[in-house]
């Protein structure tokens, strides 16, 4: 069974549209709704994620054995998503072998080159359409 781990702060709502979109979609695969703080992972939790975690501990666990990690592109970046990404969540995330797949959100002084301005739910559907062909090829790692 492939470990799909899904990573975001604030209230999760990019965490959560990527959820709902992805369950049923995928076969073989646990989905874990990992928040950086309650609010996320309960609205995580609540689209259909199979398991949850809240914090840095959280993070850091969850990425050691994961095949797919997902959510906003900031989950990369120290001190992002209003400081809620600490060094070691960010560490965590960059060393995992999984493979990442993030939404890219021109935010916070961060500018991804080469990026459409799309609105955030067709960036959402572009990442939940490369979650479920990296699943199905098993190209995971």
């Amino acid at each position: 069974m492939k470990k799909l781990v899904i990573i975001d702060g604030q209230a999760g709502r990019i965490g959560s549209q990527i959820i709902e979109q992805i369950k049923g979609r995928v076969a073989d695969c646990e989905i874990y709704a990992i928040g950086t703080n309650s609010i996320a992972t309960a609205g995580m939790m609540k689209a259909g994620a199979d398991m949850g975690g809240t914090g840095e501990n959280s993070v850091i666990v969850s990425c050691r054995d994961a095949d797919v990690i997902a959510g906003p592109m900031g989950i990369l970046i120290t001190d992002a998503l209003v400081g809620e990404i600490t060094a070691a969540m960010s560490a965590a995330i960059g060393r995992s072998k999984a493979r990442k797949i993030l939404v890219p959100i021109n935010k916070c002084s961060v500018y991804v080159a080469g990026t459409q301005n799309l609105p955030m739910g067709e960036l959402i559907s572009a990442a939940v359409k490369e979650i479920i062909a990296v699943v199905s090829r098993g190209q995971c790692c």
